[in-house]
């Protein structure tokens, strides 16, 4: 269930910061903002959404179980004149103290804890009344240059293109969200508040959209040769179909804002 995103550290810190400048604002429309609250950010990885919570007023914390990506997050905070806690743990065990936070944040990795673990462990590190808040986020499968690289994927890798962690058992989905997931959220007293998506584009060049890609959890179990052979055959049907140019590819970000109750 768990995936080593470690060994693609270095290009998940560049291509994977495809999240919507728009967040925040939205949040902010539904009565959720971050100023001056403590907030642990869940699998955070290279602290794309940790730096964005310092960004609007946060005390962040990031928890993330991989000591390379926290690595990749320090240097980019350091390059950013930032100075941001982050603890190599995993979400179902962060070891931070009971009851102390206001919010937890989740970006991109709820699929990959143990649902009912991690819930019993949020529960247990935030205030009463805090929030949870679970986002997932991505491109579009109807966009035409997803639709050609998913095609190569499947050719190259058969078997292996399907939904990533705990995504995989599930048969039906709300808003991105397994289904299964609104029980367990209602089991451990977290109540559902608000539901929303919203779509944006993220530019890409030939290259760093190929670069994206090998950072996937099904190319993980790849050694990096096979990676990049297999984006080699990927830049000429690419370029072939859309051109060596920039590409604008749909994406759609889904957002649950929970409350402790």
């Amino acid at each position: 269930m768990k995936a080593d995103f470690g060994k693609v550290a270095k290009g998940y810190a560049l291509h994977r910061n495809d999240l919507t400048v728009n967040l925040f604002e939205s949040l902010k429309t539904r009565g959720l903002t971050f100023h001056g609250r403590t907030v642990v950010d869940l699998g955070a990885g290279t602290g794309v959404l940790t730096r964005m919570l310092v960004e609007h007023g946060a005390e962040a914390t990031g928890v993330d179980p991989s000591a390379e990506l926290i690595r990749e997050a320090q240097l980019i905070d350091s390059e950013l004149g930032e100075s941001i806690r982050y603890v190599n743990r995993y979400a179902e065990d962060t070891d931070l103290p009971g009851q102390s936070f206001d919010a937890v944040t989740a970006l991109r990795a709820w699929h990959w804890f143990d649902g009912e673990a991690a819930l019993k462990e949020v529960k247990r590190i935030l205030k009463p009344g805090g929030d949870l808040l679970i986002i997932d986020s991505g491109f579009v499968s109807a966009d035409p240059i997803v639709q050609e690289t998913m095609g190569l994927l499947k050719k190259e890798i058969p078997g292996r293109i399907k939904p990533a962690g705990r995504k995989a058992g599930s048969g039906q989905f709300i808003n991105s969200f397994p289904v299964e997931w609104f029980a367990e959220w209602q089991a451990y007293g977290f109540e559902l508040k608000e539901l929303y998506n919203e779509d944006y584009t993220v530019d890409f060049t030939l290259d760093t959209w190929c670069e994206r890609i090998k950072t996937l959890s099904w190319m993980l179990h790849l050694e990096e040769g096979k990676r990049n052979q297999i984006m080699e055959s990927l830049k000429p049907h690419l370029t072939r179909l859309f051109g060596d140019r920039d590409y604008d590819v749909a994406h759609k970000i889904h957002v649950a804002i929970l409350k402790n109750v």
